[in-house]
């Protein structure tokens, strides 16, 4: 029989205690290795990894800027946006929660609590006002992006954010909205994917009125649960600035409807009204034919979305006879009394010039030469002016400069230098031909003789809101003076006897004293071909005479018809008694100019 000595057993402790010992420092290395490793990552952050962890968490959500609206001179509202959100759902994260946690003030203090997911739906169910279970429906699925609800109010999308439901965000929207319709339709202008303006204002201001969205950033955990206690950070949206214009909401609804009238009893092309303040070169009303809804601005055509009044440079015509008589009396080189005797034709460096009506070898003042709007007298009185002093007088009046009113496309129109004119241009210009323009560089320059010699540049913006209230006045450009006082006196004499001596007598309005001078030229082809397709016809004028506050232009575009039987005095006389009337202007004192037409 073998016998245990205890040998053996003695053998094996030192081996068991080293296995022990070696097991323990094993584990320390790891343990430092780990710690390490975990101070390096969490304490010391070497290659951004705790912050690269961090921002796959952080899910943003862009909070949309309310857009500015676009205001009239009394504050009506011709364009103006709504926020609004849509809740959206990944149901394949809501479906497969069975709760969740969030944080709810207690006592004051924020505490994370533990919600159903069935406890969640009947909170968001109550908010939105649906059926508990066409919500759960909604919300279960394999879709990873679901709409739930569309149009939802800011206030409501907070309470609904508040929930911080597994699943659900919120889209923002802004909808755009044009409570006046077509009133000043292409002056407004509209958006292009209902964020960034395409046209008028809303293309030129965009920056303006767009303002800077703001941002919802917040935690989402590995199982695409909201962390509780996680970042929740919010940046406002910083709203768009509003803007007020010059215009005059109801008197642009009024010049739009006359001009319209107008076009189609003529069966003109295209039509337009423009109306301004004398006195502030305020534009109160600038109406075209065929304008824009810009709630749907795809009705009318691409070519009727602007502005013809800005964009549209043409010949005027006759209006342009004011510019040569104002050169001309402020040259000193001729007066309203002064006779000229005037043939049926007259020829000048072999180019003969004829009037739109048949008359004899007739005595005829400077007034009488506007007032029957004739060619003939315009030339041999112009012809006193030499050829660089008809052009410069041209471009002191304004033409070739564009009125930089904050619209697309603005005109600067046609100045050809004189020396470049061929021998009938440098007479033509002094009637309005050989030369193009915009309506409102028209009105322009009759409104620096309305003020007194004093030219206002025309203003279609008049001041820019902020968010919180403060309104900024948009300054007007530096007034030039074109003309003395006493020359834009007797030059308003001449247009007041064109009225109340002259052939445009139907510009009258009873009780108010007015002046006005009317226009035709012809009208070239679009497609290019030589001649011409068509005239233009326009009539501009100013009223009170005694103090002139308002100037109207009325152009109508390739009319129908003998141009004899055209006119555009009843529209004129219309739209300024409406100017007249809305502003309470007071009738007219003292006696109308009367220049004799015909010399004796």
């Amino acid at each position: 029989m073998v016998q245990n000595t205890g040998k053996a057993r003695k053998a094996t402790v030192p081996s068991a205690t080293r296995r022990l010992r070696l097991g323990l420092a094993i584990m320390l290395a790891l343990l430092l290795v780990v710690g390490g490793k975990l101070f390096l990552v969490q304490g010391l952050d070497i290659g951004g990894m705790a912050e690269a962890a961090l921002k796959n968490r952080l899910t943003p959500v862009e909070l949309p800027a309310e857009r500015g609206s676009i205001l009239d001179s009394a504050g009506t509202v011709l364009a103006s946006s709504v926020i609004r959100y849509n809740v959206v759902v990944d149901q394949t994260v809501n479906t497969k929660t069975e709760s969740f946690r969030r944080l709810e003030t207690v006592d004051g203090k924020d505490k994370p609590v533990t919600v159903s997911r069935e406890q969640g739906i009947s909170e968001l169910a109550a908010v939105l006002g649906m059926d508990k279970s066409a919500l759960t429906d909604a919300l279960t699925g394999n879709r990873r992006y679901y709409i739930v609800a569309k149009d939802i109010r800011p206030d409501v999308e907070d309470r609904i954010s508040n929930l911080q439901i597994p699943g659900i965000v919120t889209v923002g929207t802004s909808k755009r909205v044009y409570p006046n319709g077509s009133v000043a339709g292409g002056i407004v202008g509209f958006l292009k994917d209902g964020t960034t303006g395409q046209a008028g204002l809303e293309q030129t201001q965009d920056d303006i009125l767009k303002g800077a969205p703001g941002k919802r950033l917040f935690e989402i955990g590995a199982d695409g649960l909201r962390i509780p206690v996680g970042v929740d950070q919010l940046t406002p949206a910083v709203n768009g600035k509003d803007i007020r214009l010059t215009l005059n909401a109801d008197l642009q609804y009024f010049a739009q409807q006359a001009i319209q009238s107008q076009t189609d009893k003529f069966g003109a092309e295209w039509g337009v009204i423009v109306v301004s303040d004398a006195k502030t070169g305020n534009i109160v009303a600038m109406a075209d034919t065929n304008a824009p809804d810009p709630n749907d601005p795809g009705k009318v055509a691409a070519k009727d979305r602007g502005v013809r009044a800005v964009t549209a440079a043409y010949e005027p015509g006759s209006v342009e006879k004011m510019i040569t008589a104002a050169a001309l009396i402020e040259e000193g080189k001729s007066s309203p009394l002064d006779r000229f005797t005037i043939p049926p034709s007259y020829t000048v460096d072999n180019q003969t010039f004829t009037d739109a009506f048949d008359h004899g070898t007739e005595e005829r003042t400077l007034a009488g030469i506007l007032g029957w709007s004739m060619n003939t007298g315009t030339v041999m009185a112009g012809q006193r002016l030499s050829k660089e002093q008809r052009h410069d007088w041209l471009q002191k009046f304004g033409i070739g400069e564009a009125p930089e009113i904050g619209l697309p496309a603005e005109a600067s129109g046609i100045l050809t230098p004189s020396d470049q004119w061929d021998g009938r241009q440098e007479y033509t210009v002094l009637f309005g031909q050989g030369v193009s323009q915009s309506t409102l560089q028209t009105v322009r320059a009759y409104q620096s003789i309305a003020n007194d010699g004093v030219m206002l540049q025309p203003r279609l913006i008049d001041s820019y809101i902020s968010p919180d209230g403060t309104e900024e006045k948009v300054p007007a450009q530096p007034p030039r003076q074109v003309v003395s006082k006493d020359t834009a006196k007797q030059v308003r004499d001449i247009l007041e006897s064109a009225v109340t001596e002259g052939q445009i007598k139907e510009a009258g309005i009873d009780g108010y004293r007015v002046g006005a001078k009317t226009g035709t030229s012809q009208s070239p082809c679009d497609d290019g071909k030589p001649g011409f397709c068509g005239l233009t016809a326009s009539m501009v004028g100013m009223a009170p005479m005694d103090d002139p506050r308002f100037i109207v232009e009325v152009v109508l575009q390739r009319p129908k018809g003998d141009i004899h039987g055209i006119s555009n005095g009843p529209v004129f006389r219309s739209v300024m008694s409406q100017a007249l009337r809305t502003f309470n202007v007071q009738p007219s004192t003292g006696e109308p100019a009367r220049l004799p037409q015909y010399a004796k």
